[in-house]
Order: structure tokens, then C-alpha cells, then sequence
């Protein structure tokens, strides 16, 4: 609303003020206001509001409206002011019925909403409006009595708690701030450490009785000896007891997952794989029993992506507004919790994520560990697996894996081979402050995909600042000689190749910060032409540098002369040289389609979107004004951008055929990405992206970029970030 009108709006209308406002000495604490609030009701119109004369719409900001459901945490209450008088009203008995078969029904459904509770809050809703809206969890000393429910109940809780430790600890948690809170909510108890001791129990039990049922069965006896039932329908024996250990056990391997997953040093990954295999085997036992479960519920059935449970039960035991009081750091938010079917798809995916991770070998090659990460976010992973990502493996105790240290990690990068575990090298200035660049740079590549941009484009400032700093100390050391020299000393060649090596991560990160605006969706069609224009130049100098590194570490291997070769050395070599070949793809596409745009934008005024908001150089700095700001690369400008994409030309496009020329360098790298399918996919798409815009451009050749019949579209059917034309003719 806007304080908008007139000061008469903005007092009493017609009321005289209190005469006095009593104190906390006085009897009566409190001044009525309904004839105030009432008398404003009736004379304030739309967009009128009482406040003080200090008031700003500023403060509005930070202000609360009573009686809204939105910002008013109290409004959505139950009848129940405790978890003690719910508790009295019968919310949450235990046993859950004096029916047997009933209370091991209402069981299952309280695990299956607690499933899918915990799937809501770790896509980012708080767990007081989520997992504990149990009140089994809230007073867990009652089910003492009812081992199933209690078990279930503590290892969820310790695997809860678990989580948020490791989420706190990688700090991925900025993105979803709430996942974190815990509200003074009981997360831990003393018996929590025995949680699987006693899980254990039970699913033993309940195990030992599914043996009886089969052996029973088999047998064809009527009755059960030693063995007391879980129900009184012994036709429903087998299925319920399978129910509930699936669950059971999915619980169990979970927390093994996580357990083994926050093992130092990766030691626990290869134990972890295994339990993650058991937890998704247990799901798919899971979703097989829905349909027994559903066939034993007496209601009308709700859709499934309503349903929080399997068989389709509202769940005993929940109520979602009794923590409303905690949630004072945060608005209360209704918050929709995941239907079963998509919390068993969600924890599927989850699993995977993670069997990802642990599959990583503990490389210490940072090229490799950048690229396992790029790749492992294109599958968009969730919060947590990011988080364990992060803190259990790449940045552990400050070291890579919890291993390397990461004056080591840049020294295995340089193709000097002396200086790993040099301790001068290791205290030296500028390998430090890379070194803390390099864990910043693996932190925020496990954000999520919006905040990775943004950090991304902040952190070139110091890439580039560092960068500037080596480069000053160079020529102020060894003044301006540039070129490898056969006499130079260690400590020059050193400082060589570290000022190579950063500019190179510069770009990379560049190269990485533009890339993901396609991803955003942050470029328009008309802006597609600067873009990619941006995107020629930096991938050009991250090949130029990728090329001095080469050439130094060339230089190294003769100056070793007759010594035993390295063969490992040589496979790197191959490797990084098969690198540079994919980026001048890269470069061909960037230049190819920059070239297309500008062609189309000269001779057919198309692409072109004036703004009356703002204008082109407008739109160029504020996508790329964190570039321009760190200088990266440097003597780039709009100005160079409008001087190049003015003096495009159909006649340069057609001679030059960059698409062409893509398809002459990728047979050849086939056979290098042999063994790795994710680089051949990346191959594929660039074929098909070269191909369709080779046809594109000879159509447009022929027709003529500026006969008004055309009518050319980009889609980005083929690559994520580099676009195919679509030709038409109206």
C-alpha cells in the first residue's frame, strides 16, 4: 500500500487521542484500540493506511500486517495452543489403534508422510514445517513403547541431524537459508547414537516373523509358534511385514549413506556406493507394496500427487501450525508437502547424485576435479548432494579431499614437477592467495546454478588482481623478457608459468560465467550477437594460454634430456592438446554464429531490439560489466564489439565457413575421447549445431540476408549454450 493521500489519512479521523497510555506499574496494561482501528475502517480508502508521522514506505519493508496469512505466523492456528493438549485431544496416540492391524496400517502411514516431509524440507522448506510437524518426533519418549514407530522415528531424527551438519559446514545452505534453522526444535537426544542398534532390533523381529510367514505358507500350517504377529489378519502377515521392513531398511542404508559419506578422506565412499545400492533397491521395494496398501484402505483414494502416503490414508500423529510460534527469524509460508510418488522420485534422484560422488576417483589434478564438477551439475543436483559435494571431497580440512594441499594441487598443474612439496614454494605469497582462489572457485561451482553466475563474475576481480600482482613482480624481478629463455633460473620459470596459469583460470572462469547465461535464459535473441562475439574472444585467449602452458611444459621435458620418460607426463600432454582442439571448436562456433547475427543484424535489419528502457552499449555493460571491471581480457570494449559486427559481411561469412571448419577438426578427436562417453555426447551436439548452421548459412547465401521473404529463428535444440538457425521463407 502507499501512504498517498493526505495527512488527513495518515492520523485518527475523528477520534481524540487517549489521554494517557498506562505503564507497566498500572493495573491495566493494555489500551483498547478497536474505536481507533474502527474508525479508521470506515474513512481510509484504497491505498490508505495509519501510521506515524516517522513512518517511510522504506519501513515497510521490514514491517508485519496482522490478520494477513502470509505474514501473520498466529492466524492459521489450530484449536490446539500446545503439543501437550493436542497430545490430550488424541492426535497422536499411542499405540497408534487398539486395533493391531490398524495401528501397523497407521504406522506405515506415518513413515510414508514422514518420507515425504523430509523430501519437502530438503527442497528448502524449514524442518519445523516439515518433518516435525510429527508430534511422535516432538515427544519421542512416548512411543517408547512402540518400537517400530520409535526406531523409525530416532534414526530419521539422526539422519536429520546429520544433514544439517554437513549442509552448515560446505555453507551451500545461503541459497536455501531456512534448511539449516532449527528453531529450537529436538534434534538430538542421548539415545539418538543407539538409534541403529535398536532399528536393528526390530527389523530383525519383524524379519524372523516374514520367514515364519513363508515357511508357513510353505508348510501349510494354520498356526505361528514362538511368534507373536504383528496384526490379527494372518492372510496380510507377509505383506505387512514386507511393508514395513523396506521402510525400515531404507531408513538404515540412508544413514549408513550419510555416516560413510562424512568419513575423512573419502575412506568411507567405496561403503557408502554399496549402502546407496541397498537404500534404492529398498525403494523400489517400496513403491511394489502401494498396491497392497491401497487395497487395505477403506477411503475414496485422492490422486497421487495429492497423496502423502502409499496407501492414500491422511496420516495420524501431524499438525502443521503447532511450531508456527517458532518461526519468528522466517515469514511463515504454506508450504505444500511433496506427494509420495515424487518423494520416492525425488530420494532416487538423490541416490544417484550421490552414487556419483562417490564413484570420484580422489584425482588431485584440478583440471579434472573442475570438469567432474561442471558435469556433475548438469544433472541440476539438489541442496544437499551439493553440499556433501563440497565438504566431503573437494574441500575437506582445508585441502583438497581432506588430502592435498592446494599449494600441491597447483604445483602437480605446473609442468614442474621439482617444486611439489616445496615448502618455500608452498608459503610463497602468490601461491597462497591462489590457493585460497582455488577452494573459493570449487565452493561456488557447488552452488546452485543463479548464485554460481554471480559469484563467479565477483571472483574475477581477484583472479584478475592476482594476475596483475604476478605480472608486476615478474618484470620488477626479471624485468621484460617474455620468451622461455635456456638460462633462465627455477625461480623465474616458476613465476612464468604460475602467471600463465592463472590467466588461464581466468578465462576458464569467464568462459564459464558466460556459458551460463544461456542456462538462465538471461540473453535475448537480439543480444545473441554481442554474446557470442564475447565468447570468441575469450575462448581465444583460454587457448592461447592453454598453449604457453604447453609449450613450457615442452620445455621442460628436453631440458630432462636423456632421462627415463614419463609416459603419464605425455598422456597429460595428449590430453590437454585434444582440450585445445575441443575449445577451438568452441571458438569457430562462438565466431561462426557472431558472424551469422551480425550479417543478419547489417543487411536485414534483424536482431535488432531498440529499447526505449536502454540502449545496446546499456545492455552490453550489464551483461558483462563484472568482465569489463576485471579487466578480462583486457583492451575489450563495446566500441571493438560494434567496430567487428559493423564491417560482417555474407560475402566473409560464405569464404571463411567456420561450420565447415568444425568438421574437419572433429574426426580427429573422436579417437582421443575414446574412453570418455560425456566428451563424446559434447562432440555429438557440436557436430549437429556446425551442420544444421552450415545448411542454415548456405540458404541464406543463396536467398540473400536481406530479402524480406527470410525469416531466421534460433533454437537451442542440439547444445545447451550454442544455437542452431532455423531458416524460413514467408
Amino acid at each position: 500500500m502507499e501512504a498517498s493521500s493526505s495527512s488527513s489519512a495518515a492520523a485518527a479521523p475523528s477520534l481524540p487521542p487517549p489521554h494517557f497510555i498506562p505503564t507497566s506499574s498500572d493495573p491495566g496494561v493494555w489500551a483498547d484500540a478497536s474505536p481507533l482501528l474502527a474508525a479508521a475502517c470506515r474513512d481510509l480508502q484504497d491505498g490508505e493506511l495509519v501510521h506515524g508521522e516517522n513512518f517511510s514506505l522504506f519501513a515497510a519493508m521490514s514491517a508485519l500486517e496482522i490478520m494477513d496469512p502470509k505474514m501473520d505466523s498466529g492466524i492459521e492456528r489450530s484449536g490446539y495452543n500446545s503439543i501437550e493438549e493436542a497430545i490430550e485431544d488424541g492426535v497422536a496416540p499411542v499405540p497408534l489403534s487398539l486395533d493391531r492391524t490398524l495401528d501397523v496400517q497407521r504406522s506405515i502411514d506415518v513413515m510414508d508422510h514422514l518420507f515425504s516431509c523430509e523430501a519437502t524440507w530438503h527442497k528448502g522448506h524449514t524442518l519445523a514445517q516439515t518433518v516435525f510437524t510429527c508430534i511422535y518426533l516432538m515427544r519421542m519418549e512416548r512411543t517408547s513403547s512402540h518400537a517400530v514407530l520409535n526406531s523409525f522415528c530416532r534414526t530419521l531424527r539422526a539422519t536429520c541431524n546429520a544433514i544439517i551438519s554437513v549442509v552448515s559446514t560446505a555453507r551451500t545452505h545461503e541459497e536455501e537459508d531456512l534448511f539449516t534453522m532449527s528453531f529450537g526444535l529436538p534434534l538430538r537426544d542421548e539415545q539418538d547414537d543407539k538409534c541403529l542398534s535398536i532399528l536393528n532390533s526390530v527389523e530383525e523381529t519383524i524379519s524372523r516373523q516374514l520367514r515364519a510367514c513363508k515357511a508357513q505358507a510353505l508348510s501349510k500350517k494354520k498356526t505361528l509358534e514362538d511368534l507373536e504377529s504383528l496384526q490379527d489378519k494372518p492372510d496380510l502377515e507377509e505383506d505387512y511385514c514386507r511393508s514395513l521392513l523396506c521402510r525400515l531398511r531404507f531408513r538404515k542404508h540412508f544413514y549408513h549413506v550419510v555416516m560413510c559419506m562424512r568419513k575423512p578422506h573419502g575412506r568411507g565412499l567405496e561403503l557408502a556406493r554399496k549402502h546407496v545400492a541397498s537404500c534404492l533397491n529398498e525403494l523400489s521395494l517400496t513403491l511394489k507394496s502401494q498396491e497392497f496398501l491401497k487395497s487395505q484402505s477403506n477411503i475414496m483414494l485422492q490422486a497421487d500427487e495429492n497423496c502423502t502416503t502409499a496407501s492414500g490414508c491422511q496420516p495420524v500423529g501431524f499438525d502443521v501450525s503447532l511450531n508456527s510460534r517458532l518461526l519468528s527469524p522466517a515469514p511463515p509460508r504454506a508450504v505444500k508437502v511433496l506427494s509420495w510418488s515424487n518423494a520416492i522420485r525425488y530420494f532416487e534422484k538423490l541416490l544417484h547424485d550421490l552414487d556419483v560422488i562417490c564413484a570420484l576417483s580422489l584425482d588431485p589434478v584440478l583440471e579434472n576435479v573442475l570438469h567432474f564438477t561442471v558435469q556433475f551439475q548438469k544433472s541440476v543436483p539438489d541442496l544437499v548432494p551439493r553440499a556433501f559435494l563440497q565438504q566431503t571431497l573437494l574441500v575437506q580440512d582445508g585441502k583438497l579431499y581432506g588430502q592435498n594441499l592446494f599449494s600441491d594441487v597447483i604445483s602437480r598443474a605446473l609442468p614442474l614437477p621439482d617444486i611439489i612439496g616445496d615448502k618455500e614454494f608452498q608459503m610463497n605469497e602468490f601461491v597462497v592467495q591462489l590457493g585460497q582462489l582455488v577452494v573459493n572457485l570449487l565452493k561456488i561451482l557447488c552452488t546452485n546454478t543463479a548464485w554460481q553466475r554471480r559469484k563467479l563474475g565477483k571472483s574475477l576481480q581477484d583472479w584478475s588482481t592476482v594476475s596483475i600482482q604476478l605480472e608486476l613482480a615478474l618484470q620488477r624481478e626479471f624485468g621484460e623478457t617474455r620468451n622461455v629463455l635456456h638460462h633462465e633460473n627455477m625461480c623465474m620459470r616458476v613465476s612464468k608459468q604460475l602467471l600463465i596459469w592463472t590467466q588461464e583460470h581466468a578465462y576458464w572462469v569467464a568462459s564459464r560465467f558466460l556459458t551460463l547465461g544461456f542456462e538462465l535464459d538471461l540473453y535475448s535473441p537480439g543480444e545473441y550477437c554481442m554474446v557470442y562475439w564475447y565468447m570468441y574472444v575469450v575462448f581465444t585467449k583460454l587457448i592461447e594460454k592453454m598453449q604457453l602452458r604447453v609449450l613450457a611444459s615442452n620445455e621442460t621435458s628436453r631440458r630432462k634430456g636423456k632421462k627415463k620418460r614419463d609416459h603419464s607426463k605425455d598422456s597429460s600432454r595428449d590430453m590437454t592438446f585434444s582440450s585445445c582442439l575441443l575449445l577451438q571448436c568452441y571458438v569457430l562456433l562462438s565466431e561462426g554464429l557472431s558472424m551469422m547475427l551480425a550479417v543478419l543484424r547489417n543487411e536485414s535489419r534483424s536482431f535488432q531490439l531498440p529499447s526505449i528502457f536502454n540502449t545496446e552499449q546499456e545492455r552490453f555493460m550489464q551483461h558483462f560489466d563484472l568482465l569489463q571491471k576485471a579487466r578480462v581480457p583486457e583492451h575489450i570494449s563495446y566500441y571493438s564489439f560494434k567496430e567487428s559486427s559493423s564491417r560482417a559481411g555474407i560475402t566473409d561469412l560464405v569464404k571463411y565457413n567456420f561450420f565447415k571448419e568444425i568438421q574437419k577438426i572433429t574426426p580427429s578427436l573422436r579417437g582421443s575421447f575414446a574412453s570418455e562417453p560425456e566428451k563424446l555426447v559434447e562432440l555429438r551436439r557440436i557436430e549437429q549445431v556446425a551442420e544444421h548452421n552450415r545448411i542454415a548459412l548456405n540458404i541464406i547465401n543463396q536467398v540473400g540476408p536481406g530479402d524480406p521473404s527470410l525469416r531466421v529463428s534460433f533454437e537451442f535444440t542440439h547444445h545447451p549454450h550454442f544455437a542452431v538457425a532455423i531458416v524460413k521463407r514467408s
